[in-house]
């Protein structure tokens, strides 16, 4: 158990879900009440301005969860683009508990960021649980190969090179802003990168941009890092032409994609 810092935007009205709908990247109009799931807010070339978890707490009520410093960014944007929508978009204040090694109860939003079972509880908090580190999540995170905003994801990487086009986007659904190039890099292209979890000689954390290099060029750069035994397990995009069972140069440390 432990807190995970978190923003929050409430959205309520009649016009709440269909909305929400054509603006993100997911079918947040098929979940029930209760239910949750991952989607991307873009800009119209398929950059992610915001991830988030999508909470359906009723017919027309919705709570976006997000980074703390995406909050007011998702906010404003979504606001920007409501027209005549009947549906109220506000912050929220919130505190969320993340509960890692237990299936999602009633009442909670499930967590995907670890690859294993894991839930947030919202303004609630149970007692007596044992305290998780945040290098522990962190270990978990890259273990899963979750990318994080500031991280893995910024303006210059496409979901797709994330990895996140199983878990945010959904390729049914109508159109949303970002949803064309989205498609057409789905159906008709390829990446040039892709991320990929990284075992990292020695024990030192390399920085945020690290370049890889395989064959005397550079193929790629570490954007997270953290202790697992007696090795780093990183986080970093490489590029699709080099081999998969290549050993990179990460300043004279080996580094192999897991």
């Amino acid at each position: 158990m432990g807190r995970r810092p978190r923003g929050f935007v409430g959205l309520t009205g009649p016009d709440a879900a269909s909305y929400l709908q054509a603006m993100v990247s997911n079918d947040v109009e098929a979940l029930g009440p209760d239910e949750s799931c991952d989607a991307l807010l873009l800009t119209p070339k398929g950059r992610v301005i915001a991830p988030m978890t999508v909470y359906r707490r009723g017919a027309d009520d919705y709570l976006l969860l997000t980074e703390p410093e995406l909050a007011e960014r998702l906010r404003a944007t979504l606001v920007r683009s409501r027209f005549a929508a009947k549906v109220s978009i506000e912050l929220e204040e919130h505190v969320s508990v993340l509960v890692v090694g237990r299936d999602t109860p009633p009442r909670a939003v499930a967590n995907r960021e670890f690859g294993i079972a894991a839930y947030e509880l919202i303004d609630d908090e149970p007692p007596g649980w044992a305290e998780i580190g945040v290098e522990e999540l962190e270990r978990l995170r890259i273990r899963a190969g979750t990318p994080r905003f500031g991280r893995e994801l910024d303006d210059r990487v496409l979901p797709a090179e994330a990895g996140l086009e199983q878990r945010a986007i959904d390729f049914e659904k109508g159109c949303y802003p970002g949803q064309e190039p989205i498609a057409r890099q789905h159906y008709r292209g390829r990446v040039n990168r892709s991320l990929h979890v990284l075992e990292i000689e020695g024990v030192e954390l390399p920085g945020y941009d690290a370049e890889l290099t395989y064959e005397g060029k550079v193929v790629g750069r570490v954007t997270s890092a953290a202790l697992d035994g007696e090795q780093v397990v990183g986080l970093g995009y490489v590029r699709a032409e080099v081999p998969e069972d290549a050993v990179l140069d990460l300043g004279g440390r080996r580094v192999r994609p897991a």
